[in-house]
């Protein structure tokens, strides 16, 4: 049974039970790291990866989850120069990273230049299940495997805002209209043929509802189902909240150019406040109490193997 269909009656942590534990953490290759000034996050690095270890022993068992290796790499972009595997997990860098790994292929002089047209719908960068099955295992085995992560509630606002927010031809037809029809009272014909103006709280009740008029979207799916980190043994965890200092020291470990930095700026809605802590609060103020812990309960994994604070 696959994780995404999973009974809306099964305890969130029943899914894991079927999984054969990855190999033993691996110590990563510092060759290329220069100067003592990463010691401090190359020491939060291997907290991160042990804590990650240490819940995935807890929540398994010895049977095998029954899904294809190719569905648990579908979010994962290869590039071969440096041997790293990315797992793409939105609203968490991922635009900048993929500009990054264009730069690391030789796609790109600079991540600066590089449209977010280009990012996301050039198809410059092969994701890991374009592979055979060889090409697969080879690079599970002997490439440096990374993944992003930030914290759930803020992801979740961040997609929200970033989609529903501001004029989208797809997010608005596609899942606007939908959610509209189902979850507003007496909505208007304007929005229910535009999709525009979804409120959070409407979006919250498409989210937990076990019957979607629409589907999951990796903007909002739990990273515990986009990159499956109990089964996939990542090599580096780094944080959206520390998301400068994790992404340098990571250019360093894989060899990475020394003129190559992790690019600074937002990707769209420049002039728009990053999504806090406070920003949050505000939106979680839309929903009841029972609302809010549901939409925590939904994140439960997240919080737990990233060792996330809940709200």
């Amino acid at each position: 049974q696959l994780p995404g269909q999973q009974k809306a009656s099964e305890s969130p942590l029943s899914w894991f039970r079927g999984v054969y534990l990855p190999p033993a953490l691996h110590p990563l290759n510092k060759t290329f790291v220069k100067g003592g000034e990463w010691q401090d996050i190359d020491s939060t690095q291997e907290k991160r990866r042990a804590f990650l270890q240490d819940f995935c022993r807890k929540y398994n068992s010895r049977k095998k989850l029954q899904t294809h290796l190719v569905h648990l790499v579908s979010r994962i972009y290869v590039e071969d120069r440096h041997k790293v595997l990315y797992c793409e997990v939105p609203k968490a860098g991922c635009s900048n990273w993929k500009r990054v790994l264009m730069v690391l292929s030789g796609l790109a002089a600079s991540a600066n230049n590089i449209s977010h047209d280009d990012v996301h719908y050039g198809k410059h960068l092969r994701k890991l299940d374009s592979y055979n099955l060889k090409g697969i295992y080879t690079r599970l085995n002997t490439y440096t495997k990374f993944i992003f992560v930030r914290d759930p509630m803020e992801r979740l606002v961040s997609a929200f805002r970033d989609k529903f927010e501001h004029p989208n031809s797809y997010y608005h037809p596609v899942f606007g209209k939908a959610i509209i029809k189902k979850y507003r009272h007496n909505a208007d014909e304007e929005a229910l043929k535009t999709g525009s103006g979804v409120k959070f709280k409407e979006f919250i009740q498409y989210l937990l509802d076990s019957h979607r008029p629409v589907g999951m979207d990796i903007h909002w799916e739990q990273v515990s189902k986009l990159c499956y980190p109990c089964l996939i043994n990542y090599d580096f965890i780094g944080k959206f909240e520390t998301l400068e200092e994790d992404a340098n020291y990571f250019l360093q470990l894989v060899g990475a150019p020394a003129s190559l930095k992790f690019p600074k700026f937002k990707d769209r809605h420049s002039s728009d406040e990053r999504t806090s802590t406070e920003v949050v609060r505000q939106y979680l103020k839309e929903l009841s109490k029972e609302e809010r812990q549901l939409t925590y309960d939904f994140y439960y994994l997240d919080y737990l193997m990233f060792n996330y604070t809940s709200p």
